[in-house]
């Protein structure tokens, strides 16, 4: 790794986000830190819906914590030349654009991660925006079967899930319709029954806190 010495503004709130990581999860989240720091000296980090972010002339990238994984995740991926990038996203159902990272194994090479972050920077220096969303009329919200029958013999959890707007009843669909297999959609159900009766959205954790 670069031995350059970082310069970029550190925020202290994401030394505490590290701090309060599994201890697996510290070493990704340092590595990859000090990576943004020493290939874009002026960058500057920000928390946004409760991760940590890295500026630079706009949004570069971010990193997030979870139980068993890490997630890391360029802005302007889209626009990046390895368009494999978004195909692992899609294909490992994660957050980030690099899959579930459990362990520094699991990153790509110091070399590769650095043409990502530069690539990021070249882009925000160039003042290049991403295209903007192709408006599409939503498609009509089928709720599957077996939640409705769940829903039925939870009533806490039905109450809350009928009080969601579209968008969030939306969430909760289309995550359990896209399990491949018939165990994992019954999970999926199941850890949708637990978190609904806790009023929690699917992506509660991403969520800006007010």
């Amino acid at each position: 790794m670069p031995q350059t010495e970082a310069m970029g503004k550190k925020d202290k709130k994401i030394d505490t986000y590290i701090e309060k990581a599994q201890p697996f999860a510290q070493s990704i989240l340092n590595h990859f830190r000090e990576l943004v720091h020493s290939t874009c000296p002026d960058v500057e980090e920000k928390v946004k819906w409760s991760m940590p972010f890295f500026d630079y002339k706009g949004v570069m990238c971010h990193m997030a914590a979870f139980k068993q994984h890490c997630a890391i995740g360029f802005w302007k991926a889209a626009l990046f030349k390895d368009s494999s990038l978004l195909e692992r996203a899609k294909s490992e159902e994660a957050m980030g654009h690099l899959g579930k990272i459990t362990s520094l194994k699991d990153m790509p090479s110091d070399k590769k991660l650095i043409g990502y972050i530069k690539e990021a920077m070249q882009l925000n220096e160039k003042g290049v925006k991403l295209p903007p969303k192709a408006k599409t009329e939503p498609k009509p919200l089928v709720i599957p079967p077996e939640l409705t029958t769940a829903l039925k013999r939870n009533k806490v959890a039905k109450e809350a899930f009928e009080s969601f707007s579209a968008s969030h009843k939306r969430e909760y669909v289309e995550w359990i319709t896209e399990a491949k297999t018939e165990a994992t959609k019954e999970k999926r159900i199941e850890k949708a029954l637990e978190m609904l009766a806790e009023k929690k959205s699917r992506n509660w954790k991403y969520e800006s806190k007010k």
